[in-house]
């Protein structure tokens, strides 16, 4: 296949993390546990807020698109390496790819947006408290998520659309579990200089910004809670935070680190570890951070559970 060729594409090659075969099992139920995980805590997340009215604020309303988003983005990726693990190939077509590439894209966006939409949250909950209902009220909170839906949506059509103006040659093997952008484009054999600016670009705007506006947003709150003089109410005021910045750190530290990974060694299997933190651990974590961290979450989830014990146990006659 020569360049120029790209409508001739029929699949791309996905190595995954290992070609042995008696490791396959051990990685196949190692992150059908970890999926099954983070499907199930995240639900359950998404059930207690809408379940329970005293959940019904802005911060449990970003709290339940970030699980939804948590779960559309690891379900992008995981299910096809099981079903690749389980029938022993490899591939997946060009349209799948591409597609793959799409919402992997979207929802790593949406993650993003959605951390520092809901570090404005926190922020004007503890620097403006008497003006919270008023600044966050309803209208508000709708629009900050569907800003981040459409901006992650753009983003990643974008994205998609300059890869698909690529032409690829005979070397279609992916080192990776899924469909990552950077890996796609070095498959190229034609000019990537558009896809590589692009990326860069993008990644500095829409990842820089955010975390530029979450560390902001801190540091007033930091600000706020030394200025507050007894040691129970800077206790309060910081616990109303912690589980969101807990999972700020660990969303970003991950990203970090797999950008630093790349950067340093040129070892695929190094760089598919480094990924899995998160695009599976993270969003596995994120659920046992605001459950573990949260009384009214925790209370919610039992309230819930008990209701469907409750429901479980009646006897229709």
């Amino acid at each position: 296949m020569g360049p120029g060729n790209d409508t001739l594409i029929s699949e791309f090659l996905l190595l995954g993390f290992s070609e042995e075969p008696a490791l396959q099992p051990l990685i196949f139920g190692l992150f059908l546990s970890m999926y099954l995980i983070t499907v199930l805590g995240n639900l359950l997340i998404i059930l207690a807020v809408s379940s329970d009215s005293h959940l019904h604020s802005p911060m449990y309303f970003f709290l339940y698109n970030l699980s939804l988003v948590d779960i559309c983005f690891t379900s992008t990726t995981v299910p096809k390496m099981l079903v690749n693990i389980q029938t022993q190939r490899k591939a997946i077509t060009y349209a799948g790819c591409i597609t793959q590439l799409y919402f992997f894209i979207c929802f790593a966006g949406l993650d993003d947006f959605l951390l520092a939409v809901m570090a404005y949250d926190r922020y004007v909950a503890i620097c403006h408290p008497l003006h919270y209902t008023v600044i966050m009220n309803p209208r508000l909170c709708g629009l900050l998520v569907l800003m981040s839906w459409i901006m992650g949506s753009l983003n990643s059509l974008l994205q998609s659309l300059i890869v698909l103006r690529l032409s690829f040659c005979t070397d279609l093997e992916i080192p990776h579990f899924f469909c990552e952008l950077k890996e796609v484009v070095q498959l190229a054999c034609s000019d990537t200089f558009l896809n590589n600016m692009v990326m860069y670009f993008i990644t500095v705007l829409l990842a820089g910004g955010p975390l530029a506006g979450i560390l902001y947003s801190y540091s007033k709150i930091v600000s706020s809670i030394r200025a507050i003089p007894s040691a129970e109410g800077k206790y309060k005021a910081f616990s109303t935070c912690a589980s969101h910045l807990s999972v700020v750190s660990l969303f970003y530290c991950t990203s970090i680190g797999v950008y630093l990974s790349s950067v340093a060694t040129h070892s695929s299997h190094s760089s598919i570890a480094a990924s899995v933190m998160y695009t599976v651990v993270t969003p596995m974590l994120n659920p046992f951070i605001y459950s573990l961290r949260n009384r009214d979450i925790k209370r919610a989830l039992k309230r819930f559970l008990g209701m469907s014990g409750t429901k479980g146990t009646i006897n229709p006659g």
